[in-house]
């Protein structure tokens, strides 16, 4: 079981996405634990403040290190591996392997950014940063919320079928081949007849043709990560 703690100026941004499916179901069933922690609770004048001005001017407010600290010492866990992570633009960029990495702690605890960013000191006290891609976000709630849903699917018994996990994209480097159901034909478009034929092997080769086709295509990139087979290889050549 992985426990995920969520220090936030913004705790009702979690409601509704912590309420729905695979998170729902996984904390009913005590694979996952998840708590939202309101950042004010640490924060000690009778405003309840958690930014201030920006030493030096500026635009914007930058959220203040004490009750982050404070929020810190108090989530984190005394027992069993934990790591401390600030979502921020300024960190290492996630992806299916920090996913596998960080789902080996027991607990993860996210300081999510907000305004113009953290104060520098708050560095010291998390483990790692992490950004969720090259854009600006107002804070870093969402990217708390696709972290949690990469990390919580790696958990055994989160998703139901296993197979549908190593079969991901991204999860072997390759882009997922294309998926058909009911009906058969619609507006003239149809489901290649080679699903259709009941032969698992043939059916298993074409699956694995496109997703090499499709990720040669479009994010040719990936296949330098990809383990490719000779034959693999022979069937990129030939496109």
């Amino acid at each position: 079981m992985i426990r995920f703690d969520i220090i936030t100026l913004f705790p009702r941004m979690f409601d509704s996405p912590l309420q729905e499916s695979l998170l729902k179901k996984a904390q009913e069933r005590g694979l996952i634990e998840i708590a939202v922690h309101d950042l004010r609770t640490w924060a000690e004048d009778r405003h309840r403040t958690a930014d201030d001005t920006a030493y030096g001017g500026g635009a914007g407010m930058v959220m203040k290190v004490e009750p982050i600290a404070r929020a810190l010492e108090s989530t984190r866990r005394a027992k069993g591996t934990s790591r401390a992570v600030l979502l921020t633009p300024q960190g290492r960029p996630f992806s299916q392997d920090v996913a596998g990495e960080l789902a080996g702690f027991e607990q993860l605890v996210f300081v999510c950014g907000r305004y113009e960013g953290v104060d520098e000191r708050v560095l010291s006290f998390v483990d790692d940063e992490i950004s969720i891609g090259d854009f600006i976000l107002s804070g870093g709630e969402i990217a708390a919320l696709v972290v949690i849903d990469a990390v919580s699917r790696l958990v055994p018994g989160v998703v139901g079928d296993e197979a549908s996990v190593r079969e991901d994209t991204f999860s072997n480097w390759l882009l997922k081949y294309p998926q058909y159901t009911r009906p058969h034909s619609f507006r003239n478009l149809d489901v290649p007849e080679v699903l259709l034929s009941g032969d698992h092997e043939k059916i298993r080769r074409w699956r694995r043709q496109e997703a090499l086709k499709k990720t040669f295509r479009r994010r040719p990139d990936l296949l330098k990560k990809a383990e490719l087979s000779d034959t693999d290889t022979k069937f990129l050549k030939s496109i």
